[in-house]
Parts: C-alpha cells; structure tokens; sequence
C-alpha cells in the first residue's frame, strides 16, 4: 500500500469531529496543508480558483497557492488575464483544494485583492529566470495564431533581459484571497463524508458548523 493509500484509509477511517477542529480556520488549514506536504502529494499547492464574468458566467482554472498567512491566500497571474478582468468587475470569488488523495477537500470563499508592487517584486525575484522571462513573454487569455508566436516573444524578451536581472512586468502580481468562509471536507465509508463550515458571526469571531454530506 502506498503511503498517500495508507493515510486516505487512516483519514476515512479516523474521519473529522468537532474536537479535531481548531477554532481557528487558518490553523486548521495549516493543520492539513503540513500533512499534505508531508505526503509527497503532487502539486500540493494546486488550487481552483472560480471566478465569474460579467455576464454570470463561472470561470474556474488551477492556479498555485504561493503565500498563505492570517492575512489571505495569494497567487499570482498575468493582470491582463481572463481571470484578472473577471476579479476586477467582481472581486467575489472560491478556492478549492482538491486532495482527493488524502480523501480531503477544503473550500474557501472571498473577495481578491491585488498585493502590492513590492510584494509581487519579492516573489518575483525568487522565481526561476526561465519563468521570469514567460511573464515577459505571454499574452494570456489573449487568441494566439500559433505555438511559434510564443516561441517568437520568448525569444524577445530573452534579447531584451540577455544581462541582468529580469524586471517585474508592469501587468504582472499577486492578488490576495480574503476569506469569508472555510469548509473542511472529509471523505467517509458510504459517501456520509464529515463537513465543516467556518463562518464570521455578528462581532467578527469565527464559528464552525457540522453540515449534512
């Protein structure tokens, strides 16, 4: 049996009660996303994000989890993107992470916020060049003729950054995810999977509640 096997039949078997739940949903999250690190699950950070256009219509696509702290959950993109423009006509939007390995989900609900410039600059710096002239080089979410385009703007932005450090794109950073709810889901025998939802009452505190599977 391997080892993410063996812990989805630990998870299911063990299951969620309330005493397990810290009272603050970031720790519990915090809880489970050390485990799934410790799992060597696959793109542990994948995460999808549900935005809606303008006429209704959802989005949803992975993107990747790069910050998370008492403050949000932050990712980064393209702010010409589809999604970017979905976010500033209406910043209300949903996460999901999907460890269907381990047996566990977890959503989130919130508004998305751009980070600051500095912010986005100090995660920039740390990614691989490679990955640095990409964002230099993609219009994304724009129609393309062909794979030969990219290669072409790769190929530009590489004569164009070919010494130094690689600036941050102006049309390039984070946003920040603001939760307004959490749920935690966990997979049981018999599809009666353990639910919990975190909501904010009336003074701003948060509480949880068992729902029905």
């Amino acid at each position: 049996m391997s080892t993410t096997d063996f812990l989805r039949t630990k998870y299911m078997a063990t299951g969620l009660a309330s005493n397990d739940l810290s009272p603050d949903p970031y720790y519990q999250f915090q809880n489970w996303y050390q485990e799934v690190l410790a799992s060597d699950l696959p793109e542990p950070t994948a995460m999808s994000l549900a935005t809606v256009d303008e006429n209704g219509q959802p989005w949803q696509r992975m993107v990747l989890l790069k910050v998370y702290d008492v403050n949000g959950f932050v990712f980064f993109t393209n702010y010409t993107s589809r999604k970017a423009q979905h976010i500033t006509k209406n910043p209300n939007i949903s996460l999901l992470f999907p460890w269907q390995a381990l047996g566990r989900q977890v959503k989130i609900t919130g508004t998305a916020t751009k980070i600051s410039t500095a912010e986005s600059v100090r995660y920039f710096t740390t990614r691989p060049r490679g990955s640095q002239l990409g964002a230099w080089a993609s219009p994304q979410s724009q129609v393309i003729t062909n794979r030969a385009l990219l290669d072409t703007l790769l190929e530009q932005a590489m004569n164009k950054f070919h010494q130094g450090n690689i600036p941050l794109p102006d049309f390039w950073g984070g946003y920040r995810v603001t939760p307004a709810t959490f749920e935690f889901w966990q997979a049981r025998e018999n599809r009666l999977h353990d639910r919990f939802l975190y909501t904010k009452d009336p003074e701003g505190m948060w509480t949880f509640s068992r729902l029905g599977p």
